[in-house]
């Protein structure tokens, strides 16, 4: 499978790279906000939905080293994320975009057990990039269990 290269410029482009980050893990130590540069990047380990979601059932499935960056950030918040406990594992649940004085906003970044991040922005723009080689997992998450 080719690597993913996406570009969120507004509402409807940051959800379809919310669909694609669902279920991404990455530890705390891999979130750094460049606050001089105006820049909020994260790495994560992707679930590779756009193969799982294509009705066939698999034996394994794939995650990819992912890097995410949003630009024209002006502040970030964290609810319930320590950045003393570096190791500590977050799992991404979903993105969006609260408005605030248009363009401007908040991008909210929701992660299980009630942790997140809120981005301040002057407008949107995201990117998401698979950084290399996939490698199989044999989990799929699961909402319902």
């Amino acid at each position: 499978m080719d690597t993913l290269k996406l570009i969120a410029l507004d509402e409807e482009d940051l959800q379809i790279l919310s669909a694609h980050l669902q279920d991404s893990v990455l530890k705390v130590s891999d979130i750094d906000y460049l606050a001089a540069e105006k820049k909020l990047v994260l790495a994560v380990n992707r679930f590779v939905w756009e193969l799982a979601a294509d009705g066939k059932r698999h034996r394994s499935f794939e995650r990819r080293r992912t890097a995410v960056l949003f630009d024209r950030v002006m502040s970030v918040k964290a609810t319930g994320i320590d950045r003393k406990y570096k190791d500590d594992i977050l799992s991404l649940l979903a993105i969006r975009f609260i408005v605030g004085d248009a363009p401007s906003g908040e991008v909210e970044l929701t992660f299980a057990a009630g942790k997140a991040l809120r981005v301040e922005v002057e407008a949107i723009e995201a990117q998401l990039t698979d950084l290399g080689g996939a490698w199989e997992t044999p989990f799929k998450p699961d909402h319902d269990a």
